[in-house]
């Protein structure tokens, strides 16, 4: 019977919580222990059944007190094995968490990693010095959720439970009333969408939770379709819109801008051809025809799509209109007058 990292650091959690009681004489337990760790009762109550019959821990609970205690005093936990690039790997997780520090989901990544750090042996220590002056995460721009917002809509997702949101569209009007039962969420170039069927379209939909401006959970339950599946939204950027129809992108980057490109995996089904002048053609599947387009532009002279027809017309137009906004003499035209 194997228990997953997780579940160790509740067992570490449980161990420590014990000798704690034992010190202070107020006895830990299952109660006490389950609000502090945020899980149930029954979850800590079955981590200390695996430590008494699996790791041999002589613990024992207290009526008279209500609480857990060691018979045996000196019993330790097995040693954990953690290594120094396992602490390292752990601090560098914890850097990257500053890339969700505006978002919702931070403060509680920041409770587990506390949860962590609280939990590791005394004979462990993290001197996180050295890595703040030898290692950075960079921020990108991330969009505001509203955090009554997220947790409404994340509910619904657990339970199953459908919504009521209005929903603002860029440039809109107004907000849209919508019942929506959401079916996944994807975190995508600094915001967080929402994938669901959208009853006002009659369709499934995928919008940016921080367009949606109020969320309100119903008592409908749903059921997600069985041919539902998030495979394609973990393709990245460019399949989280569009018709739902993969058309073939092929866009061909010269020689100066090809190293560039070929550094990383642009798309998990992407094929590279390199060419004999020292460019190079990406190919891959795309839905939306409107984020490849941007991307493209992003490359400047370096990148030319090749094709679809429609992605090549749409890259050309908008470079013309670039071009006519700049006008003859190269500077931008003026606006207004």
């Amino acid at each position: 019977m194997g228990k997953d990292k997780t579940a160790l650091l509740r067992l570490i959690f449980i161990d420590k919580k014990i000798r704690e009681g034992m010190a202070c004489g107020i006895l830990a337990n299952c109660s006490s222990m389950a609000a502090e760790y945020e899980v149930s009762s029954k979850s800590i109550l079955r981590d200390i059944d695996y430590l008494r019959y699996q790791m041999a821990a002589p613990i024992a609970y207290d009526s008279s007190r209500r609480g857990y205690y060691y018979q045996e005093e000196q019993y330790r936990l097995p040693a954990i094995d953690l290594t120094e690039s396992d602490l390292f790997a752990i601090c560098i997780a914890e850097k990257t968490l500053t890339q969700h520090e505006n978002s919702p989901v931070y403060h509680r990544l920041r409770t587990v990693f506390d949860k962590i750090e609280a939990s590791l042996p005394a004979s462990v220590t993290i001197q996180p010095d050295w890595l703040a002056e030898s290692l950075s995460v960079a921020p990108e721009p991330q969009t505001s959720i509203d955090q009554a917002i997220w947790s409404t809509v994340t509910e619904g997702l657990r339970k199953h439970l459908a919504l009521h949101i209005l929903h603002e569209r860029p440039g809109a009007d107004a907000p849209t009333e919508r019942r929506f039962d959401p079916y996944h969420i994807v975190h995508c170039d600094g915001e967080w969408y929402l994938i669901g069927y959208c009853h006002l379209r009659a369709a499934q939909r995928t919008l940016a939770i921080s367009r949606i401006r109020s969320a309100t959970l119903l008592a409908d339950a749903f059921t997600v379709p069985a041919d539902f599946s998030p495979a394609p939204f973990h393709g990245g950027r460019f399949g989280l819109f569009g018709s739902g129809r993969d058309q073939l992108v092929r866009i061909r980057f010269n020689r100066d801008h090809a190293p560039y490109l070929l550094e990383r995996q642009w798309h998990p089904e992407q094929e590279i051809s390199k060419l004999a002048d020292g460019g190079v053609d990406l190919t891959f599947p795309a839905a939306n025809l409107h984020t490849v387009r941007q991307w493209v532009l992003s490359w400047g002279s370096g990148a030319k799509a090749l094709a679809p027809a429609s992605l090549v017309a749409a890259v050309r137009t908008e470079l013309q209109k670039a071009a006519a906004s700049y006008g003859e003499s190269g500077t931008p035209l003026e606006q207004g007058g």
